[in-house]
């Protein structure tokens, strides 16, 4: 099953227009996690107590560990992240902070390099932005070097509309184009 992560916000987010046409022409089921809005547990020192306690104890089961469960299992991860404020939303960072998860996810080797356990073939990352100038290293090169280096997802896909909010843009025929151009 494919999971969506969709990060945006807006009731009629370009971003999500397009993941909706990504996922339509792949035709394969799958399974949507919102999490603009979520209210996700802080990561703070009780959370993360809490999840090296699970983790120790080989808990893997508990509730909270649910999201790490889901994308682990996951065939295919699209996700939806508009390019905000030099990034992705703040929801996206607190959903990876959910399913960094040692023995879901990833493990670390005996020589302590991380390996993958995620079962996904690849990663496929839909975004927009206003601008023209978003470095990838930002938003799509954090999470294709999360994918590669400790999910062992090596297949990590870019997809994205530039130049939205420009003077002048057409912006229906820039986000069409980009919809055109899909392929799953």
């Amino acid at each position: 099953m494919t999971l969506f992560i969709n990060a945006c916000a807006r009731r009629n987010s370009r971003t999500a227009r397009i993941a909706n046409a990504y996922l339509e022409k792949a035709g394969k089921p799958y399974c949507e996690v919102k999490i603009a809005g979520k209210a996700f547990p802080v990561a703070d020192e009780e959370f993360l107590s809490r999840r090296d306690s699970l983790i120790g104890k080989g808990q893997f089961g508990d509730p909270m560990l649910v999201y790490a469960r889901g994308f682990a299992e996951a065939d295919e991860i699209v996700i939806a992240a508009p390019y905000w404020d030099l990034s992705f939303p703040a929801c996206l960072k607190q959903y990876i902070e959910q399913i960094n998860v040692l023995g879901i996810t990833f493990r670390y080797s005996d020589k302590g390099i991380p390996e993958g356990l995620c079962k996904a073939s690849r990663i496929v990352y839909i975004t927009t932005c206003g601008g023209t100038f978003s470095p990838d290293e930002f938003g799509f090169g954090y999470i294709k070097a999360l994918a590669e280096n400790y999910y062992g997802i090596k297949d990590v896909r870019l997809i994205k509309a530039e130049g939205l909010d420009l003077v002048g843009a057409d912006v229906e025929k820039i986000v069409q184009s980009c919809i055109d151009s899909l392929a799953p």
